[in-house]
């Protein structure tokens, strides 16, 4: 996939990840870069066109669509953790966002500008996932699943694209430096270096982009034997 001269959409654009990719993109010669953001006030980013879109609105997704006729390369980066619900008390409504965002907005977006890159020649279609795509976690059960269902549709985009010249590619990764984890003190990496391994995955027509070790161990120890945790 040639990123000098593309045009890109990244959504959720104006900060953490989507930012990141944003960047990579133009500092890798991108022609034009749509931020796709629920308010296009909040790119302060020059470089980067400001593009109304909420993943969930579908007629703010078909409108992106017919505004940005020209894109080559979709990333589809925007998301939430709906970490207020627990998994075994309380309400179900924050892993119903996680799902209605993380899973069904990716989809509106794959459906609506699957047809755009086909006729600009196949492009490419990203899908920022995590290394929760492949393990429970109780602590956030419900973005881990909304991440599960994100993966099986990433897999079905790959097949189903394939035959129009689209490259899919799934980017996993664990802990990253941005809002969404500032919880945790756990070991994180940079934004940045999410952005740069997955535009060498594009330049390469690499499916998949494992950003870390732990990533790397999570996916490699699914062919292992269901356990539980050492103690429980």
């Amino acid at each position: 996939m040639q990123i000098k001269g593309s045009v890109a959409l990244v959504t959720g654009a104006n900060r953490g990840i989507g930012r990141a990719f944003a960047r990579s993109l133009i500092n890798h010669g991108a022609a034009k870069v749509y931020a796709g953001v629920r308010d296009p006030a909040s790119v302060t980013d020059a470089d980067l066109v400001p593009l109304r879109l909420d993943v969930t609105d579908h007629a703010q997704v078909t409108a992106a669509a017919a505004l940005a006729d020209d894109v080559t390369i979709v990333i589809n980066n925007a998301g939430i953790g709906g970490a207020s619900t627990r998994l075994l008390e309380g309400s179900f409504d924050g892993a119903r966002q996680a799902m209605d965002v993380n899973y069904f907005g990716t989809w509106a977006v794959a459906r609506a500008f699957a047809p755009v890159l086909a006729r600009n020649g196949g492009g490419a279609l990203v899908n920022m996932l995590s290394l929760a795509s492949w393990a429970g976690q109780p602590q956030f059960p419900g973005y881990a699943a909304s991440k599960a269902a994100q993966w099986s549709l990433t897999d079905a985009l790959r097949q189903a694209l394939h035959a129009q010249g689209t490259l899919v590619v799934g980017v996993h990764a664990g802990f990253v430096d941005t809002d969404l984890s500032a919880w945790t003190d756990a070991a994180k990496i940079s934004p940045a270096t999410v952005a740069e391994l997955t535009m060498d995955a594009l330049a390469g027509d690499r499916f998949e982009v494992l950003a870390d070790e732990e990533t790397r161990r999570i996916k490699a120890a699914l062919s292992q034997p269901v356990s539980v945790p050492s103690g429980v």
